[in-house]
């Protein structure tokens, strides 16, 4: 019998991702996939599970689950949220095997916006054109293209490594502070001055309550455009940064729309996409033009971590964040010093 994870509950926005949805763009079909690119793929590869293999996704509302009818390795990786296995505080990136009837819990910690919980082999959830990533706007992918919540069972797809460690995930490249985003200046920057280019790249931005899972919105100085604001409707990337005709910036994310009509200044270079992502609301960031080569070293340097296993420490005391300690019960009993005998 294959482990099955069954839902007790779920906050807005825990979605089922695989690496995305390719190759329909040009028929307005969107990617969808994770946001953190690079903290999905780590769960996964720390499983033995291919990198782009279906897995939670995990917003700040947070999850909890259960695990039925046999034991479940798993794997959380992404931004430092809380988590619990049976009321016991957990590192925030490790993997667990779950015995039937453990309660694993993931709720919003000190920092990041998405968590990645992944079981060995996979979710075993249908595709649709080729992927099983949610795009929750157009109901396709997932389980039933919506989000997650209370009574959903996910089962594992067949697990091709029995062998799996437990402990904490070590991948320093998740340790990625949000404040300095690298981009890739155009394909429309001639729409603008030096000055407002200079403007751009010098923010300071902040991160708008208003975004999602299709797009960041970015609050700071207003930029002006040399050519108009309108342009032919073409394709858009992932990590484009539209300037509407207001001035403030718009990075389009997972489940961008496949054209649009507004100049592109810059585009986020794919390494730095999960960075920006786990940027809170409210958090303040700049951007750094870096050249072709170097975007593509950046990628590189990912992929290289990626092709390697995973190396995964036994939990110990002293790897324990104050946090994960905070979280323990150290106490085995007391004294009353007033009593008799």
């Amino acid at each position: 019998m294959r482990p099955r994870l069954r839902v007790l509950s779920a906050g807005p926005g825990v979605t089922v991702q695989d690496g995305g949805r390719r190759g329909y763009l040009r028929y307005g079909v969107t990617g969808a996939g994770p946001m953190d690119p690079l903290a999905h793929a780590i769960a996964n590869h720390a499983l033995g599970n291919r990198p782009d293999a279906a897995a939670i996704e995990v917003s700040l509302g947070g999850i909890e689950v259960t695990t039925e009818g046999a034991p479940a390795a798993v794997a959380v990786a992404g931004g430092d949220f809380q988590l619990t296995l049976d009321g016991q505080a957990q590192p925030s990136a490790l993997v667990l095997r779950l015995e039937p009837g453990a309660t694993l819990r993931l709720r919003a910690g000190p920092a990041g916006v998405w968590c990645y919980l992944a079981i060995a082999g996979g979710l075993d959830v249908p595709q649709v054109l080729g992927s099983s990533a949610t795009h929750t706007r157009t109901g396709m992918g997932g389980l039933k293209g919506r989000m997650l919540q209370a009574g959903d069972r996910l089962t594992a797809a067949p697990a091709g490594n029995g062998d799996i460690a437990t402990g904490r995930i070590v991948a320093p490249m998740l340790e990625r502070q949000p404040d300095l985003i690298r981009v890739l200046l155009g394909p429309q920057h001639d729409y603008f001055a030096e000055d407002q280019i200079a403007a751009f790249l010098a923010g300071p931005w902040r991160i708008s309550t208003r975004g999602d899972r299709m797009a960041c919105f970015l609050e700071g100085p207003t930029l002006s455009h040399k050519l108009g604001f309108n342009i032919p409707s073409d394709g858009v990337a992932r990590g484009a940064i539209q300037v509407p005709g207001e001035g403030q910036p718009i990075v389009l994310m997972a489940d961008r729309q496949s054209t649009g009509g507004y100049p592109k200044i810059a585009n986020v270079i794919g390494a730095d996409l999960g960075r920006l992502a786990q940027a809170r609301p409210g958090t303040q960031i700049a951007f750094r033009a870096v050249s072709h080569a170097e975007a593509v070293a950046a990628l590189a340097e990912e992929r290289s971590f990626l092709s390697g296993p995973i190396a995964i420490e036994p939990l110990t005391r002293n790897a324990f964040s104050s946090e994960f300690l905070l979280g323990l019960s150290l106490v085995d009993g007391w004294i009353d010093a007033h009593g008799q005998g």
